[in-house]
């Protein structure tokens, strides 16, 4: 791809290229049962080729909504968990700076717990502010996001009256369907739709995901023409010497099957966090099912080399790490000369934190091998809404791909409804009493 470089040199002496190549017929044929709709959770293929469906008409109202909130609010709260928050999450915190916004109101999220804490500091921090939230839940029903709504909506009903308040609520939902459904249409609340075949943790490049980021400033045409670029070469063929989601899938699954049961994703660039928390959503949620899957946790290099590193260096021999790394940060920051070295930085005045945090990686990565840890490594070109959409849509082809070769299906997620059904008795809601 033109702007994620894919590199698996550093997992070569654990993983041959005759085995890469062995998975070569399989993959063909998933590939085929992907595009074709015929493998398992067909019925949630909506991500499959959802950039190249986005219509100009939503990008338009997407924008235009925008623009009309922003008038209206210096705070955009987003109330939504796991997929309905995560990747707009994800996105703002990687392409704005790491201290406020670009452009646009100040960005608050509710919903993705349950602290009595946190949403009291919320309330608390927006008092004084100009305020528009945008609710995001296909059921309405959610527990966390249901009770921070109704938090908020009592919130702002206090502060700008009933009619005012519905003025300043976008709700993304289903179609036809749910209790929010419901609520939109009796409130006449803003709305859009999360398309019914795509999952909430693929749900990032729907209005899920949209409209939180170009409330934030960020340039949503350009997320999808990145995203478009990469589906259509990643559908092009299933070639593993061509198609990188593939060979990465091929390599994770390959390494699985030899005991590396952990993928540690390792990043040097602190705008990547959130990236990292969506990709753990996204892998976990999708491969994480029968007994099998790959265990997605992550790191912020160089930060946790001082914590974590002694573990990856000398611990348990079960994990693989995958850097993902930055081509070329925005700015460059070069280390300054003094007149005395007292802190011993004199052999790196004039060098860049860029190239220092290089050389951190490659020694990181020299070491870990050493201690048989094998990497793969991704290398997103620049921090940019078109190289964002690219890696978006990297990861969820390659997910998908490794879910089809575990023989699990990537789409769906039983296992989250069961700590749901003990909470809901605990708290006697109404059909959840102890014996139902």
């Amino acid at each position: 791809m033109t702007d994620i470089n894919f590199n698996d040199d550093n997992a070569k002496s654990f993983v041959s290229d005759q085995e890469i190549d062995s998975l070569q017929a399989d993959i063909d044929r998933l590939h085929i049962d992907l595009e074709s709709g015929t493998g398992q959770g067909s019925d949630y293929l909506g991500w499959l080729h959802l950039p190249s469906r986005t219509s100009t008409t939503l990008l338009d109202s997407i924008v235009s909504t925008q623009m009309e909130i922003k008038e209206q609010c210096d705070a955009f709260v987003c109330i939504g968990i796991g997929g309905s928050y995560l990747g707009a999450r994800a996105a703002i915190s990687f392409l704005n700076p790491a201290f406020g916004n670009q452009d646009g109101p100040e960005i608050y999220f509710a919903g993705q717990n349950i602290s009595s804490d946190y949403h009291a500091d919320l309330l608390n921090r927006l008092a004084d502010r100009e305020i528009c939230i945008n609710v995001i839940s296909k059921s309405g029903t959610t527990t966390e996001p249901a009770i921070a709504f109704r938090l908020l909506r009592n919130f702002m009903d206090k502060k700008y009256g009933r009619e005012e308040s519905r003025k300043r609520i976008v709700v993304t939902t289903d179609s036809q369907k749910g209790a929010l459904k419901s609520l939109a249409d009796e409130e006449g609340y803003k709305s859009f739709v999360i398309p019914d075949d795509v999952g909430g943790r693929f749900s990032v490049l729907t209005p899920v995901g949209l409209l939180p980021l170009a409330m934030a400033g960020i340039d949503v045409r350009a997320l999808i023409e990145g995203a478009l670029q990469a589906e259509n070469e990643l559908t092009e063929t299933s070639d593993l010497s061509k198609n990188i989601a593939y060979r990465y899938a091929a390599n994770r699954h390959l390494l699985y099957q030899k005991g590396k049961v952990i993928e540690l994703m390792a990043t040097f660039h602190p705008s990547f966090e959130y990236i990292l928390e969506w990709w753990k959503q996204l892998a976990g949620e999708s491969e994480g099912k029968n007994g099998r899957g790959i265990f997605p946790a992550s790191a912020q290099y160089t930060t946790d080399l001082h914590s974590l590193g002694q573990w990856v260096q000398d611990g348990n021999r079960n994990l693989f790490e995958t850097f993902l790394l930055m081509g070329k940060s925005i700015h460059s920051v070069e280390i300054p000369s003094v007149t005395d070295d007292k802190d011993g930085l004199g052999y790196l005045e004039g060098k860049s934190l860029d190239f220092v945090n290089e050389k951190a990686y490659k020694g990181s990565a020299a070491a870990h091998l050493e201690g048989g840890v094998p990497s793969l490594v991704l290398t997103l070109k620049e921090r940019s809404a078109h190289n964002l959409g690219q890696l978006i849509y990297f990861f969820e082809r390659a997910v998908a791909m490794t879910g089809y070769l575990s023989g699990v299906n990537p789409f769906d997620q039983p296992g989250v409804e069961f700590y749901k059904k003990n909470m809901f008795t605990l708290l006697n809601k109404p059909g959840y009493e102890k014996g139902k």
